[in-house]
């Protein structure tokens, strides 16, 4: 591999021939088929698997280790030009792009459903003919919720809305929007410490971020427990479990993986990585961080309090 010295800075790095997109597409899609069929079993009834996901997330996280190992190296290599970097911030900006269509689409698919399909079955906007053929015992109300055993959870709907402001203290939703909103002030207060040449803060407030990422996965965990074995609330109950847990879970799923990036940046920080003038790397997970805290603000908004 050519060295610093060797390297042309007016030439875009090319690579050597490598695996790593292949056998990390194989992986994230032995993850998605794996948790589409858990999805499939657990609605049918069945004791769904998750040994297909869990093999293929394991690809995905080896492969993602030894890629982005390898592109660490080269660039203290000095093999990453200006040009090459660019490209990085473009990656990375399209990247986060794609996520915030990806979210759209599930907020998009709330707002249908809440907005327009319930009030139509419950023959509002010219639509009573619609209500009263196709579910004429519906009752136009949200969450729209059908539960399993109505005998162990006589009350889903009250029991499911968001308590009033003055009750917040003891609401997990509102903690965990409390510790995501720290969480970007805390990476933004790491990211200063890297402009200031400041090891020590850098590695501290980048730690306190990542302990934050956990607390808030530690909570989402105790929320789901609570939600199921308290409330009927699952998949299979109707519109509102599906589109509660599809938004939150996703979301959840973003939280882990930021927090992961986080963390190999803090490992990365107190191996002496990162300085005013080269710190991409920090920046990416950062930039994924604060989208990452921006949708949360909308769920715990359209899906928590509204």
């Amino acid at each position: 591999m050519a060295n610093a010295a060797e390297s042309d800075q007016s030439v875009y790095y090319v690579p050597h021939n490598g695996w790593y997109p292949v056998v990390l597409a194989f992986g994230v899609m032995l993850m998605l088929t794996g948790f589409g069929t858990w999805l499939n079993e657990t609605k049918a009834g069945e004791a769904g698997s998750w040994t297909q996901s869990i093999i293929g997330f394991a690809i995905f996280a080896v492969v993602l280790y030894f890629w982005f190992g390898k592109v660490i190296v080269e660039n203290h290599q000095g093999l990453a030009n200006d040009q090459l970097k660019r490209s990085y911030v473009w990656g990375m900006g399209w990247f986060i792009f794609s996520e915030v269509m990806f979210f759209a689409a599930f907020f998009g698919a709330l707002f249908y459903v809440r907005v327009l399909v319930v009030p139509w079955l419950g023959g509002e906007g010219g639509k009573a003919m619609t209500g009263e053929y196709l579910w004429p015992e519906f009752t136009a109300a949200w969450p729209v919720v059908t539960n399993p055993d109505p005998s162990l959870f006589p009350n889903p709907i009250e029991s499911m809305a968001a308590p009033s402001v003055t009750s917040w203290a003891s609401y997990l939703p509102f903690w965990n929007t409390v510790i995501l909103l720290t969480s970007s002030w805390t990476v933004h207060v790491a990211h200063s410490a890297i402009k200031e040449e400041n090891r020590k803060k850098l590695i501290t407030w980048l730690g306190i971020t990542v302990l934050l990422g956990i607390i808030f996965l530690i909570l989402q965990a105790e929320e789901y427990i609570v939600a199921y074995n308290d409330m009927g609330l699952t998949l299979g109950s109707g519109i509102y479990g599906s589109t509660f847990f599809i938004l939150t879970g996703f979301h959840g799923f973003h939280v882990t993986l930021g927090t992961i990036i986080l963390m190999v940046q803090w490992f990365r920080s107190m191996k002496g990585h990162f300085g005013p003038k080269d710190c991409f790397g920090f920046e990416a997970a950062s930039w994924y961080w604060h989208f990452v805290d921006v949708v949360w603000v909308g769920l715990f908004i359209f899906v928590y309090v509204l």
